[in-house]
């Protein structure tokens, strides 16, 4: 086999993969002034989290209006009307260092309109809600449409348009069909609910950036500084590098690791991706291959604990029970779906004949401790308090400190002052889009809750899927089951794909908090446990990073790895399909989420083991080997036979197992006459 020698690619080209492929890091480029100017504002604006979350009392409606401020001044400096905004000359009258007056102004507009309402005296706030003067409604309708610009600007279009269509469907409620109807709303009621209320853009979505997503995001910048992603990677490649196909199973590892600290499938791609992938191709993977284990490994950033991503942050909010609850529910779906990676990784390695990495190629487990063991003390500060039970804030500002001081301290990864200054930037810098799309979510659910919506499509899932159910029951070879358990079933199909094509496009929190609107009101009237709902929303939506058309984290994969992106989004998906199958284990066996009711131990063990069972299985399935290369029918067998293992029980499990076993002895028999 042909040994790949593409070379590495250097930082400025990852850069650009990460800018070509994640619109929230297209930032467009500006000079020297200017570049000095954003880069202050964005030390202000971490210095200012900070300090509010740590040590300020600062009203709820102001912090949130000075962390939308922020967000949007910047979001206009810093992303053009094009994602391509290239710099003209710079005597153009029109612009400013690069960037065009228009956005100056819209960026002090931005500014103005999302501070109006906070600055007010409270008395003043609650005697206008219901009757706005008319500079609320100019004001809320300026800070509508520049939150809807920002969104656009920062995350691409989808995201704006859902919001125009929830708007206009408040608008023109009267004249909706069916369930859909309603009694409509002026534009002084949508302004008032919109903007006066903590029900839209000042809704949760924003608090919840504003209080606790900033702070870990600028956790993970900083620990990244010092050297923490550096002691994931080496060592995953300690850990795993010498076995069969060794580097992939070092990608899976290492973007675990790095899961543990970074919420975006995107960066974590980019950021492990640059060493494993090429090693993955030089050994001997295909390259779309290589791309995909990256990316599928690293989607799994978003559900890994104790960071996770933006959305479960909401979810504490949503569910009110603490972080550590939200944690331990993550942590069994997580590592399963790292185990059904690791098993076609290594099924894949076994087929293709591929070797793992020599002696030389390996760093030293004492070296790396001895080097680097300091790196490690923030992220145990951080989960030692959040386990503890701080608050969530409380625990990231006591990891940030930590972060610095570690950072001071440590030989091979100083801070210095430029370091701690760019770093404070950077993890600003990260946080632009998603609070200019969580404002938009705020617009979505401020819909929401204005005309009843999600109550409404729920119904009209849950309708749905009791006509379909009651149709399946009728058939003689399905009538085992009842019309309620096939309605159930039906209702998480149409929820599983709605946040697949949702999340095609917006961001994973923003898919989480829209449609969990409508799959909580559904899976509530099926009597699905409000944790559990939640987390099948959450999951299907980080699984839209690795499912064609739009899989972005894939596409940062094959642009690393010089493969073909659609071919790369196909496999990433093959490789991540225990991710689409665990969220149906914890809907019939919740037990597997820990903190659910009517856990126990057994229930626990036997919903553990039967997904492990099943998920290697389809991972046989989908891989085509075992001990040996399977036939067709046998890779249609052992498919159908693993969703008895997933189906929780101990029964449907010894049925799985019996009807396995011939298909094992088999390859057992081909493997050994192969060898």
């Amino acid at each position: 086999m042909a040994v790949d020698s593409t070379p590495e690619l250097t930082p400025e080209q990852l850069a650009e993969i990460e800018r070509k492929y994640d619109p929230e890091t297209a930032f467009r480029p500006t000079g020297k002034t200017l570049a000095f100017i954003i880069a202050g504002f964005l030390v202000a604006m971490s210095i200012y989290h900070f300090y509010a979350s740590g040590f300020g009392l600062i009203r709820e409606l102001l912090h949130r209006g000075i962390h939308l401020s922020f967000v949007l001044g910047l979001v206009f400096l810093l992303f053009g009307v094009r994602k391509t905004d290239p710099i003209l000359p710079p005597k153009a009258w029109y612009r400013f260092d690069g960037v065009p007056l228009i956005d100056i102004a819209l960026a002090c507009l931005g500014v103005a309109a999302a501070m109006y309402l906070p600055l007010l005296p409270p008395e003043i706030v609650s005697q206008r809600v219901g009757n706005p003067a008319g500079s609320d409604i100019f004001m809320g309708t300026a800070l509508l449409l520049l939150v809807l610009e920002a969104t656009r600007r920062s995350v691409g279009p989808t995201l704006p348009i859902i919001g125009l269509c929830f708007i206009a469907f408040a608008f023109f409620g009267p004249w909706m069909p069916g369930a859909l109807k309603h009694g409509g709303s002026s534009w002084l009621g949508i302004i008032n609910h919109l903007y006066m209320t903590n029900q839209g853009i000042y809704g949760i979505a924003l608090g919840v950036m504003a209080q606790y997503v900033f702070l870990f995001v600028l956790f993970g910048a900083l620990a990244m500084r010092v050297g923490l992603g550096q002691l994931f990677i080496d060592l995953s490649m300690v850990i795993a590098g010498r076995y069969a196909g060794g580097p992939a199973k070092v990608s899976i590892f290492s973007s675990a690791f790095m899961g543990t600290i970074s919420g975006s499938s995107i960066a974590n791609t980019v950021t492990t991706g640059a060493l494993t992938i090429p090693t993955m191709k030089r050994v001997g993977y295909p390259a779309k291959f290589a791309a995909a284990v990256e990316a599928t490994a690293s989607t799994g950033g978003q559900i890994t604990p104790p960071i996770l991503g933006a959305a479960a942050f909401i979810m504490v909010e949503y569910l009110e029970i603490p972080l550590r609850d939200v944690l331990a529910a993550a942590l069994f779906p997580a590592l399963l779906h790292y185990f059904g990676i690791f098993i076609m990784v290594h099924l894949e390695a076994k087929k293709l004949g591929l070797r793992g990495l020599t002696k030389e190629e390996l760093p030293k487990l004492g070296v790396v401790l001895k080097d680097q063991w300091l790196s490690i003390i923030p992220l145990f500060i951080l989960v030692y308090l959040i386990l503890s039970g701080k608050t969530p804030d409380f625990a990231a500002v006591y990891g940030i400190i930590a972060c610095v001081v570690v950072g001071f301290l440590n030989p091979n990864h100083r801070l210095t002052i430029k370091g701690l200054w760019d770093s404070l930037a950077s993890g600003a810098r990260n946080t632009l889009a998603v609070g200019a799309a969580a404002a938009t979510v705020g617009i979505v659910v401020g819909v929401v809750t204005l005309t009843g919506v999600g109550f409404r499509l729920g119904y009209v899932v849950v309708q749905t899927a009791t006509d379909i159910g009651t149709f399946l029951s009728a058939l003689p070879v399905l009538s085992y089951f009842t019309v309620t358990q096939w309605a159930l079933f039906v209702s998480l199909v149409l929820i599983a794909i709605s946040c697949i094509i949702m999340g095609a496009g917006i961001p994973t929190t923003a898919t989480y908090i829209i449609l969990v609107a409508v799959a909580a009101p559904a899976l509530a009237q099926l009597q699905v446990e409000p944790i559990v709902a939640h987390f099948f929303v959450f999951y299907y939506g980080v699984l839209a990073d690795i499912t064609p058309p739009v899989a972005l984290a894939a596409y940062a994969a094959a642009g690393i790895a010089g493969s073909n992106p659609f071919e790369t989004g196909n496999t990433a998906f093959r490789l991540g399909i225990a991710k689409a199958l665990v969220p149906f284990v914890f809907v019939y066996s919740p037990a597997l989420l820990l903190v659910a009711n009517g856990f126990t131990w057994m229930a626990f063990t036997i919903t553990l083991l039967g997904a492990m069972l099943g998920i290697a299985s389809l991972g046989v399935a989908f891989s085509g080997y075992l001990f040996a290369p399977l036939k067709t029918w046998e890779r249609w067998w052992v498919a159908i036979v693993s969703f008895l293992f997933i189906a929780p029980g101990l029964l449907t499990m010894g049925i799985g197992l019996v009807l396995m076993a011939p298909i094992v002895l088999l390859q057992m028999r081909r493997g050994t006459q192969s060898a």
